[in-house]
């Protein structure tokens, strides 16, 4: 079996955008597996993905592949993605003291459900935090943060970052606001979870707020993290119903578990190229 190249484009709509790539990946003597696109009429906005492999089985290369496709990028002026599938994204996950996102992350990661390479674990907790999860099997970094020494720990975290070519960061349920320049340096490419339906509760105890105003729905939201803290795109959401009989803890587990779950199809969806941003939104093609 063949490798598979995977495409995502965006450009202003226009006829003959399907027509064009399809041709061109034709003349490659290669097959479209996978066609996906919409047009959103509000932006007059075009998002596709496309997944191909050779006719012939022969082996495919992203820089051939995007040299040969690039008449038709330039041609609409596409803001595009080449990827291998078999590339997998290096990928650093950052966590606090709450852990169960990080263990669930992991254990997709060993069991191949999420295609990554995990180059290390951040936390501003020490190891011991996540003693039941040892060995992690992968570097960990213990990155301590104050008000005082939050640029040097940012640095220090650009440093890990860059060094390990890190092309996404996940932050864990990683208890700290990131600053706006760290922000800026990491746009889609940092997928947060936010305990809550947004827009929702913010602040501390979520839960017992919902709690106080008896809802009936709790949920939870993986986003890309921007210097508008918890109003980056939205990837994916999911809720839970609940009812008067829950308690705060209850509420708290019954959270916990939404948390994990939306988090892993997050970034699964961004590992499989996926997700398309569109100004303060997303398109996520399904699986």
């Amino acid at each position: 079996m063949s490798d598979r190249i995977i495409l995502t484009t965006a450009c202003r709509n226009r006829p003959g955008i399907v027509a064009a790539l399809s041709t061109a990946i034709l003349e490659m003597d290669c097959n479209i597996l996978d066609s996906q696109q919409f047009d959103d009429l509000h932006s007059d906005q075009f998002f596709g993905r496309i997944v191909f492999d050779r006719c012939d089985l022969g082996e495919l290369d992203e820089e051939a592949v995007r040299a040969q496709l690039q008449p038709v990028f330039e041609r609409f002026a596409m803001k595009t993605t080449v990827r291998l599938a078999s590339r997998r994204r290096r990928v650093l996950l950052m966590a606090s003291k709450f852990d169960h996102c990080l263990g669930d992350l992991m254990y997709r990661w060993r069991i191949g459900e999420l295609e990554m390479d995990v180059v290390g674990v951040v936390s501003n907790s020490p190891a011991e935090t996540y003693r039941h999860l040892s060995p992690l099997g992968v570097p960990f970094h213990h990155l301590p943060v104050t008000a005082e020494t939050k640029p040097a720990q940012e640095a220090k975290l650009l440093e890990i970052i860059e060094a390990n070519g890190v092309e996404l960061v996940v932050l864990a349920r990683y208890m700290q606001i990131l600053s706006d320049e760290l922000t800026r340096r990491l746009a889609g490419r940092c997928i947060n979870i936010h305990h809550s339906f947004l827009p929702g509760f913010k602040g501390a105890r979520p839960y017992h707020q919902a709690f106080d105003r008896g809802v009936k729905v709790i949920g939870a939201t993986a986003h890309y993290v921007t210097a508008d803290l918890d109003e980056g795109p939205i990837i994916e959401q999911d809720i839970e119903r609940v009812s008067h009989r829950d308690q705060p803890d209850e509420l708290v587990r019954k959270g916990r578990d939404i948390e994990r779950r939306v988090l892993a199809r997050a970034v699964r969806h961004h590992l499989e190229d996926r997700v398309l941003l569109n100004g303060n939104k997303t398109i996520v093609f399904p699986e």
